[in-house]
């Protein structure tokens, strides 16, 4: 089983390199989104509704770049930091987006995801 902090450190080497990461997650995991996203939910319960949240974002967002600090892990938590330069495909918006994420594993897996960002920042 790995640690929270191999688990930390794993996220981040596979978001970097573009890879999945769902199978650092519970299948029971829940995520927790600052705003809701339009006609959603703030949360997301279970490993299917947190993938489908996740490509709802790359349908409604052309990204421009990203970058991503971390991890910064602490007991059975971990933060990482995010950075987009986005367009909302919708509306045509480009904005620039800095997100926190904070993670928290338990037997190994992560089992809740809470992003803390400016909504329309």
């Amino acid at each position: 089983m790995m640690t929270t902090s191999e688990i930390a450190n794993q996220y981040v080497t596979l978001y970097k390199q573009g890879k999945d990461v769902k199978a650092l997650y519970s299948p029971d995991a829940v995520s927790v989104e600052a705003w809701a996203p339009p006609g959603m939910n703030r949360e997301a319960i279970g490993l299917p509704a947190i993938v489908a949240k996740g490509e709802w974002w790359i349908a409604n967002h052309e990204v421009h770049s990203s970058s991503m600090t971390g991890p910064w892990p602490h007991g059975d938590r971990f933060i990482v930091g995010f950075q987009f330069d986005v367009t909302m495909k919708q509306s045509g918006q480009r904005m620039k987006m800095d997100e926190v994420g904070l993670f928290t594993v338990k037997d190994g897996k992560i089992v809740r995801e809470e992003f803390f960002y400016q909504a329309g920042a």
